[in-house]
């Protein structure tokens, strides 16, 4: 364990914003409460000032000490000393919604990425909604059919921002029927769990440890002892079989031993 390394909040979108808020609650709590020092990343949308202006109004509500934008729209953004600076003094970092391309088209290889996994080592809380949660793997989903069942064709896989690596993560679980998306997804990639983020729900990750906050459920997929998958032998148009596949469904207060796979059930 190392009690030094920061947190993940991975949300599936939709998060109250006017409520409660309990997912941004958390985030700010355990970015250090009213002392908390946060920067929204506007990286994913074609709105950075309305969607950062959004974000502030809720995290002053909260309680923040200090909120501040880091808009990376022009590609001599990400290495902006004055941007590093406010993310080097950070205690929270914040992804938004939108296109998690845009995010790692701006800033995957740059100095302020590089910061931010230093950062997450010595500490930072990341958080992110909808595609602010898809680029947190190491391999993330592009985009692909929801509703659907399982083909190779059905998603879209490209390199993420690499914070949470060997885990394939989509949002708007539930409410998208993306199941057939997970699934085709995790089959196709060298990992062997795949997280289905509800929206208005989260999950807090630390020291391998994963809770899960909000109104809704993660559905974990494991696909590390499965007995028989086609995906070698069909085309991308073909459906997939897979057989043998563990699945969990975590609600509010749950956890999830990441190394040992394992739900942690009182």
């Amino acid at each position: 364990m190392n009690p030094k390394q920061g947190q993940l909040i991975i949300i599936g979108g939709a998060e109250d914003k006017e409520g409660d808020s309990k997912i941004l609650r958390e985030f700010v709590r355990r970015s250090g409460g009213q002392n908390a020092r946060l920067v929204v990343m506007t990286a994913a949308t074609e709105l950075p000032d309305e969607v950062g202006k959004d974000y502030i109004q809720v995290f002053e509500r909260l309680g923040a000490a200090d909120v501040r934008i880091v808009d990376t729209r022009h590609p001599e953004d990400a290495d902006n000393p004055a941007y590093l600076e406010t993310i080097r003094a950070a205690t929270g970092v914040f992804f938004t919604g939108g296109d998690q391309a845009r995010i790692t088209a701006s800033l995957r290889e740059t100095p302020i990425d590089t910061l931010l996994h230093q950062q997450l080592a010595d500490g930072l809380v990341i958080g992110g909604t909808s595609a602010g949660a898809a680029m947190m793997p190491d391999v993330m989903i592009v985009e692909g059919e929801s509703a659907t069942n399982p083909r190779p064709e059905v998603v879209e896989m490209a390199p993420g921002m690499g914070f949470l690596p060997g885990i394939v993560i989509d949002q708007h679980f539930a409410q998208r029927g993306r199941l057939g998306r997970l699934l085709a997804a995790v089959a196709q990639q060298p990992v062997v769990l795949g997280f289905g983020i509800d929206e208005n729900t989260a999950i807090a990750i630390h020291n391998n440890e994963l809770e899960v906050i909000g109104e809704g459920a993660i559905t974990i997929i494991d696909v590390a002892q499965i007995t028989h998958s086609n995906i070698d032998n069909i085309l991308k148009d073909e459906d997939l079989a897979i057989c043998g596949v563990k699945l969990h469904i975590l609600p509010h207060g749950y956890r999830f031993d990441l190394k040992r796979r394992s739900p942690i059930v009182a």
